[in-house]
Formats: structure tokens, sequence, C-alpha cells
């Protein structure tokens, strides 16, 4: 990209910015180390309209890095329910309680790489967003204008880190990055891109082609297996037997209905009062809620209509709630 391009670019950042509850506007100082952190650990393989509300409510009930380390394992999963890839949260607790015995954040992408559960690209969005390091965060919105900026179609990650080092030296670094992904979220989207209102058009390799969307080349999906279950529903005088699952593994520490492992073969149906299908990132989950007289586990009652309040995941609040949907249907 010519130097007169990349001011375009900024110069489209600057004027139709996304304001975001994590972000400093262009220009701006930049926001503290914890808020870009925190919003870049919920923004993982989730939607900016699902994180923002779910951000504020993180930061209004733990408004700094050592609340967040002090609070307790059990209140941080439970609010992050419903946010999915629950490793996410595992690791979150690990890193806020790392960061507070050191007495705050590392200021360079080395030393960021060395905290629990923060990767490459973490660690760079964290040193250039908030400590102006000039270190390549490589999301898919980055790769996909970079690539589509240099005709690249099945371009390796190093390309695209080399490259965009060399738009970063152009301006701020946070302001680079995050013009970038705006400009891939809003108007480079992966489908039908918006080449008509895009400042960078007359300099891309991708739009000169006539087909901007093969850019870069779309990768292959692999068939999700599926997988099957069975969850207990265990009630007595409005209350619903509830457990924890365990610390490891998927859904790890999350409350939970009781019940079986998860297998490839169906299991013998027993009593059942509903069932669903739960879309994981490698499987797919059919889970069959059957009704059962006595509690299962070490476990808590948990009020039925207070169910939205249990700290239950997707899958068993999803469960949950078609069960009390039969039910309604049958009266």
């Amino acid at each position: 990209m010519t130097a007169n391009a990349a001011s375009r670019l900024i110069q489209h950042y600057v004027d139709n910015f996304r304001r975001l509850p994590w972000r400093s506007g262009p220009g701006e100082p930049a926001r503290d180390p914890y808020t870009v952190w925190l919003s870049e650990v919920m923004l993982q393989q989730t939607t900016v309209a699902t994180v923002r509300p779910r951000f504020e409510r993180f930061m209004a009930r733990w408004p700094t890095i050592e609340a967040l380390a002090a609070a307790g394992d059990e209140e941080i999963l439970s609010e992050w329910a419903g946010l999915g890839y629950y490793a996410r949260a595992r690791n979150l607790i690990a890193c806020a309680r790392a960061v507070a015995r050191r007495g705050g954040f590392p200021r360079t992408e080395a030393e960021l790489r060395d905290l629990p559960g923060v990767g490459a690209y973490t660690a760079a969005a964290i040193a250039a967003i908030a400590f102006g390091e000039n270190a390549p965060p490589v999301d898919t919105n980055v790769e996909r204008v970079i690539s589509r900026l240099e005709g690249l179609t099945s371009p390796a990650r190093s390309a695209i880190e080399r490259h965009l080092l060399e738009l970063m030296q152009s301006s701020q670094p946070g302001d680079m990055v995050q013009a970038l992904m705006d400009l891939g979220a809003t108007i480079c989207g992966p489908r039908q891109p918006r080449c008509d209102i895009c400042p960078i058009r007359a300099d891309c390799a991708a739009h000169a082609s006539g087909r901007p969307g093969d850019f870069p080349t779309p990768r292959q999906r692999k068939a999700r297996p599926n997988r099957y279950g069975v969850a207990w529903w265990v009630e007595r005088e409005d209350h619903v037997w509830l457990v924890r699952r365990p610390a490891k593994g998927l859904l790890g520490g999350m409350a939970a209905l009781p019940g079986t492992d998860w297998t490839e073969e169906p299991p013998v149906p027993g009593q059942q009062l509903a069932s669903v299908r739960h879309v994981f990132t490698h499987f797919s989950l059919d889970l069959a809620i059957e009704l059962r007289g006595e509690p299962v586990g070490d476990g808590w009652w948990h009020r039925l209509h207070t169910l939205r309040e249990a700290g239950l995941p997707s899958l068993y609040l999803k469960a949950a709630e078609e069960v009390l949907r039969e039910r309604r249907l049958a009266a």
C-alpha cells in the first residue's frame, strides 16, 4: 500500500470509526491494557453485538484487573455463561491472577505471550492497541483486507504479518490495526465486498482483478462429527437439580444438568422429556433430556423461574427451556 493509500485509510477510520466501549477513538489516549485484553478475549469467535453488553456487565462488576483476580471462579464462570468457548473463561481467571501477582500487564508482545491463555494474536493486539508497539495482530478481517489489497489467494500468516508491519510504520500502530479491522467488518466483508465505497480500492489488486470475493481463497470446512448424550431432569417443588461439570474439559467448571458422557453412539432411550441439538466448534451434540427421580452427584436445587440466573451455558439453558416449553404445550 502506498503512503497516500494508508493516509486515506486512516482518514476513513477517523471519519467512520466504530465507537465501541473497549476502544479509544483515533488520536485519543490508548485504553488501559485490562480493557483491551478483556475485549479481545471476549471477541474470540464471538460477534461484537453479543460481546458489547457482556463486556459492559463485566466492567461494571469488575472494573480493574485486581477486582477480577479477587473474584471467585464460580462467580466469573457464571457471568461468562452464554458467551461460549468456556476455556476462555478459565484462561481469563488464570491470566487475571497472574497479572495481579506481577503488579500489572507487561508492555511488550514477547512478555505478554508468557501470560496464561494469551496467544500470539491477543499479545500483539494488546501490545499494539494499549502500548503502541509495532506488533502485528492478524484476525480474519485484517487477513482478508491485506490479502485483497496485495492480491494474495493463499497467504502464509508470516506474509500477512510482514505487510501489516509495513502499514503500521505510517501511523499509530493501534489506529492502523483498528482501521483495518473496521474496514474488514463494515466494507471489505467475506462476501460481496462494497468496493464502491472503499477508500483504498484504487490500490487494491483484488478490486483490479474484477473478482475481489475470490481473495483469499475460501477455506474448505470439514464436516462436523455428531455425538450423543443424556441429561437428567430431577425436579422437586419447583426446583431442578444442578451440578457443576469437572474443572477440565469442555464446559469445565460450568453449572449443568447432570447426565451421561457424550459418545458417538445414540443412548438407549429412557423416559424422554425433550431433546435439543447444539453445535460446538468441532462437533454437534444431540442431547436427550430424561426424567429421573433422585438427585445425581454433588449439586444444588435451583428455582425453575430463575434458571437464567443459574450461570448455565447455552447448551443446558436451551435444554431446560425446551423441557419447560414441552410442558406448557402439553398442559
